[in-house]
């Protein structure tokens, strides 16, 4: 019966996450054919899913020129102005930003002691080189992602507790997000 149970529960370790992205992915897809099925002539299952990929790119191909640029700038600053829309559109912006942009802001992976004569460590990521605007000159800003979330604190630690990781930015995150059990060679 141990044995049994075993099986069931590495069973389920590998089909919840399988399942999971498959679901999502899924109903996203489905999300965007039902956008489209009642509108198109000739419409096809998928449709949706090459029409959003087109969408995407032809968004990039218009903020790469200068009509674009003024357009989306226009958006960019009607949404950072409507108070409610703005916490929500900055927070996601930022964040593809940090990950995906030209301002890649988790590129600097470092380990943290925690405090003097400590053994304790932490993972993150330095955000901000000088605090001098804080009076804090000797100081980093240094994000630390939570496990199992996309939330995370910025901690202020001198720079000489603070010491740079050679690994991969997203062996770094994928480390800390997965509390410690992925991300690793």
């Amino acid at each position: 019966m141990k044995k049994l149970i075993s099986y069931f529960v590495k069973g389920l370790l590998i089909f919840v996450p399988i399942a999971l992205t498959i679901f999502l992915l899924i109903w996203l897809f489905t999300s965007f054919d039902s956008l489209f099925k009642n509108r198109i002539p000739n419409y096809f299952t998928g449709l949706g899913l090459i029409i959003s990929l087109v969408l995407i790119t032809f968004i990039g191909f218009l903020a790469s020129n200068f009509l674009g640029k003024k357009l989306f700038g226009l958006i960019d600053r009607i949404f950072t102005g409507l108070p409610l829309i703005k916490l929500l559109y900055s927070a996601v912006k930022d964040i593809l930003e940090a990950f995906a942009g030209d301002k890649k802001s988790f590129d600097k992976p470092v380990i943290v002691s925690v405090g003097p004569g400590s053994n304790a460590k932490i993972v993150g990521f330095i955000t901000r080189d000088s605090l001098e605007q804080f009076g804090l000159a000797d100081y980093v800003a240094v994000y630390m992602p939570q496990s199992y979330n996309f939330a995370g604190n910025v901690l202020l630690f001198p720079k000489d507790s603070v010491k740079p990781l050679d690994i991969e930015s997203s062996q770094a995150m994928a480390f800390i997000v997965s509390g410690g059990l992925s991300g690793g060679n």
